[in-house]
């Protein structure tokens, strides 16, 4: 990947725009910060936000989640519900620095948020309970940053809360998620004695008066009882932080008492380079450490100039391209997310890598091969909005009025364009029917699932053409509510619901041959195409794969795209139960064409059948999605987890305990949770809590294949 070239220091220091940077953009490159809020479901991640936008002047009263007042949860489901369902952007400022946040759900079913927004961000703060730790989802969100490298500050927060442990939370950083997690603030106190924090690189105590909301902060000497504590912290943070940088390394050999300002310029470089993890602490319900918080996202979190420049392909040629961030590059932008809103309409939000953009200028899709124009241009804060003429390199906004843009199209100039990388999203797990009361609300129900199918790349719309059913797909029992909910509430439609039911798929066991030949006549006219393919079964998660591998002689190439088509419209139904096939790959391996009677349909419809013919014949197999469970239950009922576990086809991969309580790890079909809630609050007198993703699909014993097709 290509090195971004860094800003001048003295444009950085002076905060006058570089030769990149349009005079007219206000702030520059350097001064601005993408970052996102990430973290396992009610770590606290909206409450860290809200108190943000608060003390950077940008709300003038603070929201709570538990309230249902927060301004970033915005949806009346998540104020009912207490939790975040779709990440919310804003642009905040501190110390003279653009800071545009997205705040992103932690709840397992919305994780696509988490990785569209990751996408286009240059740095994150994980935010970790004082008390839970390094929970499940945790691990899921860690990874997708560390997918896209995106150089992350850890923030342990809810350290007032009964059994809080900063250096507990900060030993699972580096057990579970193998990360550089090197604190660089100490809490003062803990448990209600929390009061709050030292601050190790300059060496001085923070306390955050309660009368004011936490706004008031006072900086005093750090306390004599946490003295010899600081110090040692301090002379290991030096040298963890030495370890991964020469400059310091050389001021540290030289004098081990660093000054706090090459200090601080050393853990942002290790920091950006993914060598260390600063860890912060305090707690945000209580409105203490969140101004550190945001000192630390400008201090230590890349600007757009500090990140590789991005790269991508040439449409046509495919070779490669890179842009550097800057306002006189040729534009590139990705749209990472779409929203429908009720009074601008349809929503890209954008992140604008090179270049920039402004109102009623045109863009090229790639994807499309079409050019659209710019309409309105806005900033946005949660769901209000600010309207802009030009939105610059690095800045994060949306666009209104874009009709033909998906999720992970790229924005980018006809003459000079570039395809960024698309986001990959994973595969639904669960389905439910549901259909129009009346005829008059069948119109009204495409619409709302056409507008929520732009906005929601995991949620699926498909035909069951046994019995004529709308099915939706989504990620979990909680996603399908949600869309059910907003279709009757906010697109105003009355429909039926169908309970959810697994969303099974259909794979090959061994390897399969078939044939077919097309020969009919049709309005007069001849068609013929004759096709032999070979399937085979690939490795679990690796996708189909389409090889036309036929000679031009024996079938001409004007009918290898025809014949691509039909096989992928075949792989979307499968020969058992008509779900779609995965993990298995096509060869085309022979055919024939007739010189005048050959034509398109004819070859769509032999591919269709032929492949339909050869999974047949290699031992077709369903498959069911296998999800990652996790469960946190007093010792005393865990007997009885166990056993309702091994009832339902549970694996265990492990338990471990952890003060007085026991945390199993298993491995179970999605099939065998539904209802899993009451049964085990029923098992555990409501004293148990248990999260769950999906991990994989696995075939579904031959024993239960028959009774499984039967009941659907």
């Amino acid at each position: 990947m290509t090195i971004a070239v860094k800003n001048d220091a003295k444009h950085a220091k002076s905060g006058v725009s570089s030769p990149r940077e349009d005079a007219a953009r206000g702030r520059s490159l350097s001064s601005i910060r993408n970052i996102g809020i990430v973290a396992h479901i009610d770590a606290g991640k909206t409450t860290t936000t809200e108190r943000i936008l608060y003390y950077t002047g940008r709300v003038y009263k603070m929201g709570e989640v538990h309230e249902g007042t927060a301004v970033m949860d915005w949806m009346e489901q998540e104020q009912e519900r207490g939790i975040t369902i779709t990440s919310a952007a804003t642009t905040c400022f501190w110390r003279d620095h653009q800071v545009n946040i997205i705040d992103t759900p932690g709840h397992v079913d919305f994780t696509v948020e988490v990785e569209r927004s990751l996408r286009v961000l240059d740095g994150a703060v994980g935010v970790f309970c004082g008390v839970g730790g390094v929970q499940p989802q945790s691990e899921t969100v860690w990874r997708q940053a560390k997918k896209y490298h995106v150089p992350c500050l850890a923030f342990v927060n809810k350290m007032d809360r009964m059994g809080a442990n900063f250096a507990k939370v900060v030993s699972e950083l580096r057990e579970k998620l193998a990360a550089p997690a090197v604190p660089v603030q100490l809490p003062w106190g803990s448990e209600e004695d929390f009061k709050g924090i030292v601050d190790l690189v300059h060496m001085k105590a923070f306390l955050f008066k309660e009368e004011n909301l936490g706004s008031g902060v006072s900086e005093i000497a750090i306390p004599e009882e946490m003295a010899v504590d600081a110090e040692k912290q301090r002379a290991a943070l030096v040298e963890k932080t030495a370890e991964v940088d020469e400059t310091l390394l050389e001021i540290y050999l030289e004098n081990p008492d660093v000054p706090a300002a090459l200090l601080a310029a050393a853990i942002r470089r290790a920091t950006i380079a993914g060598h260390l993890v600063p860890v912060l602490c305090g707690s945000s319900l209580k409105n203490k450490g969140v101004q550190p918080l945001l000192d630390a996202v400008v201090d230590y979190l890349p600007s757009p100039v500090d990140v590789p420049a991005v790269t991508g392909i040439h449409p046509k040629t495919e070779a490669p391209e890179v842009r550097e961030a800057g306002d006189y590059e040729p534009l590139s932008a990705l749209a990472f997310k779409m929203a429908t809103d009720s009074f601008v309409g349809k929503l890209a939000f954008i992140r604008i890598y090179s270049g920039k953009l402004e109102k009623r200028q045109n863009v090229f899709n790639p994807r499309t091969n079409k050019r659209e124009k710019i309409g309105r241009l806005l900033r946005l804060h949660a769901n209000s909005r600010e309207d802009v003429d030009v939105l610059y390199s690095g800045e994060i906004g949306a666009i209104s009025g874009l009709k033909f843009f998906t999720t992970g199209d790229t924005l980018c100039a006809e003459n000079d364009a570039i395809v960024l990388e698309r986001i990959v999203f994973p595969e639904p797990v669960i389905a439910m029917a549901i259909e129009p009361k009346t005829q008059a609300d069948r119109d009204a129900l495409a619409a709302a699932l056409q507008s929520l199918t732009e906005e929601d790349p995991t949620f699926r719309v498909t035909m069951n053409e046994d019995t004529g059913q709308t099915i939706i797909n989504g990620m979990g029992e909680l996603h399908l509510e949600i869309i059910k909910d907003r279709i009757f509430r906010e697109f105003k439609v009355k429909a039926n619901a169908g309970k959810p039911v697994v969303a099974y798929r259909e794979s090959a066991r061994t390897a399969g041959t078939g044939e077919f030949t097309f020969e009919r006549e049709i309005g007069g006219r001849g068609h013929f195409a004759k096709l032999v393919i070979e399937v085979s079964p690939r490795e679990r998660g690796t996708g189909n794969q389409v090889n036309v591998n036929v000679s031009k002689e024996v079938v001409p190439a004007i009918f290898h795209l025809p014949i691509t088509q039909g096989i992928s419209d075949a792989l979307m139904t499968g020969v058992l139960g008509n779900y779609p096939l995965v993990d298995i790959e096509v060869n085309v391996t022979g055919g024939a064409a007739h010189p005048v009677d050959s034509s398109e349909m004819a070859f769509r419809t032999a591919a269709v059948m032929a492949l339909r013919d050869a999974v047949g014949n290699s031992s077709p197999t369903l498959l069911e999605p296998i999800m990652k469970l996790e469960i946190i239950s007093p010792e005393d009922h865990l007997g009885d987890v166990m056993n309702d576990l091994n009832g339902r086809r549970g694996r265990i991969r492990e338990i471990e305990s952890r003060d007085g309580i026991q945390i199993v790890h298993v491995d179970v079909p999605l099939a065998e949770m539904f209802g899993y809630a009451t049964t085990l609050r029923s098992l555990t007198k409501g004293r148990a809590s248990y999260t769950m993703e999906p991990q994989s699909f696995e075939a579904v014993p031959d024993s239960m294949q028959e009774t499984i097709l039967n009941r659907y």
